[in-house]
């Protein structure tokens, strides 16, 4: 398989946890004990560290992008555990989060031993 492919599954899953936490803190389910505002700097600000890295398939910002997911990933196996009004949303977190880690990591490690070759 293709390296871009791996990219395109990181992308994919990187834009998907991106708009769902967008949609999920904002329209879907606002916290009503916090501020819309608060919620958002802490759930997005860490997505939006590697970014311009994962657009340009930086090797090193494709795995932080990964190691930053499972962030997300315990987040929604938490959330989707413990509350069961928000579970689809939970689990659409995780399998956005997994999406990004697998693809980042899979391109990490395949684009490092194609240039290696």
């Amino acid at each position: 398989m293709k390296t871009h492919y791996y990219h395109y599954a990181a992308l994919a899953g990187y834009f998907g946890l991106f708009a769902l936490l967008m949609l999920w803190n904002t329209i879907l389910a606002p916290s009503s004990r916090f501020p819309v505002a608060m919620v958002l700097l802490f759930a997005v600000t860490p997505l939006l560290l590697p970014l311009k890295g994962l657009l340009n398939t930086n090797l090193k910002s494709c795995a932080w992008a990964a190691y930053i997911s499972l962030i997300y990933f315990v987040h929604g196996t938490m959330e989707a555990y413990s509350n069961a009004d928000e579970r689809l949303l939970a689990e659409l977190e995780v399998f956005f989060s997994l999406l990004l880690f697998f693809g980042a990591t899979f391109y990490v490690r395949f684009s490092g031993r194609a240039n290696k070759q």
